[in-house]
């Protein structure tokens, strides 16, 4: 591979599009978004709001905290959020700019709006629809399959703008599916820095700053605070602690931006957190760890693609695989560690279901970047899971065929018990 053809000018557009900021779980933020739409279209400050959402975005929304809120959660607050203090020209940074001023505006804005949320009967996994009124007046506007891709603008009933948007589509999706791991790693050989410099250096500043945020303040659990108390000393134990540090940080209501990717922050703080610190504590270089950086983030993209934005399958597994196969690229360089790293990881921790974002989501990266570090590990002692032992199949690429096909097909069922489990809840 070379820079500048088809196959480099893939990879580099896949990164371009997926490495967004983000500030807070980017459902709520895209809740927030999608009433902030509306009530531009609407041209007033809304005097009611119907939010429909799909189940996953339900599921996922409803635990944890939105950022400049005061600590408040869920999809009213978000919508709230939205519609006092949203700008939709800021896409998902749209709730990292609120003073003490606005924070007392949302409060008072949900005592006195009637914002009813109720499930929308959609064929799509992410759909969010924002219906906002004033006097005799409405808007609505949807987003579906994508947390910033707007398919329908609708006002008092006359279409606006509308998409004929396909399953799981899109907008990189055709050079996404070109990706392959060898692809991945004869792209980070041939990487040219400066192609991706800038992108890099956003990503290690804005997900470490939050890391570090996560150390020094008390999010959720605190989960990052416990591992390196507890977990001292090896580099795997560091690599972990920040990466759920960081995510102690998100789901707790942080401010600060993340860089994300398969439009998670999760997953875009746990495909790269592990390796900035893994390259700090070892030593290792610039250059190579904007090298690794590119085989982790695409890597944890290219496990993604096809899955969905949302499922019952926890996206933190493929980033922390992706995060081990990254470190794999960094002390070794060859495909074979990259891949037999990656598909001993998946080995180790697919099953890990997911049940919204919330506090827990830290440990679930702790334990996703454990075996995505102990999978290279184990390769560097010559050990694999082989082909045919469980989801293992001959070949990375196969196996991660088969790792789709659970989070896509297989866990259908386990999902919509656990929407249906978490409904329930009091």
């Amino acid at each position: 591979m070379t820079r500048g053809d088809r196959q480099y000018n893939a990879c580099l557009n896949v990164l371009k599009h997926e490495m967004i900021l983000a500030a807070g779980c980017t459902e709520p933020v895209a809740i927030a978004l999608a009433t902030a739409k509306a009530k531009a279209v609407l041209g007033a400050m809304p005097e009611r709001i119907r939010m429909r959402v799909s189940e996953n975005v339900l599921k996922n929304a409803k635990s944890v905290i939105v950022p400049n809120t005061n600590a408040m959660k869920g999809i009213r607050v978000a919508a709230a959020a939205g519609a006092v203090i949203g700008d939709p020209a800021k896409d998902l940074e749209i709730l990292g700019t609120v003073d003490d001023d606005d924070r007392d505006a949302i409060v008072e804005y949900l005592k006195k709006t009637q914002i009813v949320v109720s499930p929308i009967d959609s064929e799509y996994v992410f759909d969010v629809e924002a219906t906002v009124y004033h006097g005799e007046e409405h808007a609505r506007v949807r987003l579906i399959n994508a947390h910033t891709n707007i398919a329908l603008i609708e006002k008092n009933g006359v279409v606006q703008m509308a998409k004929d948007y396909a399953y799981d589509e899109v907008p990189d999706d055709a050079d996404k599916k070109t990706l392959t791991v060898e692809r991945i790693v004869a792209f980070a050989d041939a990487l040219v820095i400066d192609d991706v410099k800038a992108l890099f250096d956003r990503q290690i500043e804005t997900n470490m700053a939050i890391a570090e945020e996560g150390l020094t303040e008390d999010f959720g659990a605190t989960i990052g605070k416990i591992i390196l108390t507890t977990e001292k000393g090896d580099v795997k134990n560091i690599a972990k602690g920040y990466a759920a540090a960081a995510s102690d940080a998100r789901m707790g209501g942080s401010k600060k931006p993340v860089t994300i990717v398969s439009g998670s922050g999760n997953q875009g703080i746990t495909a790269s957190v592990p390796l900035i610190v893994y390259a700090r504590e070892k030593n290792i270089d610039q250059e190579r760890l904007y090298r690794a950086l590119a085989v982790s983030n695409l890597i944890s993209i290219h496990q993604k693609t096809g899955v969905g934005a949302l499922s019952a399958y926890c996206g933190a597994v493929f980033a922390g695989a992706a995060a081990g196969a990254g470190i794999a690229y960094m002390e070794d360089g060859s495909f074979e560690a990259v891949a037999h790293t990656l598909v001993n990881a998946l080995a180790i921790v697919s099953g890990m279901v997911c049940d919204g974002a919330k506090a827990s989501c830290a440990a679930k990266i702790a334990s996703s970047v454990d075996a995505g570090i102990f999978g290279f590990r184990m390769h560097q002692q010559h050990r694999e899971f082989l082909g045919g032992e469980g989801l293992v199949a001959k070949g990375v690429e196969n196996t991660i065929a088969n790792i789709k096909r659970l989070a896509r097909e297989g866990m259908c069922l386990t999902d919509k018990e656990i929407i249906r489990i978490m409904s329930e809840e009091v």
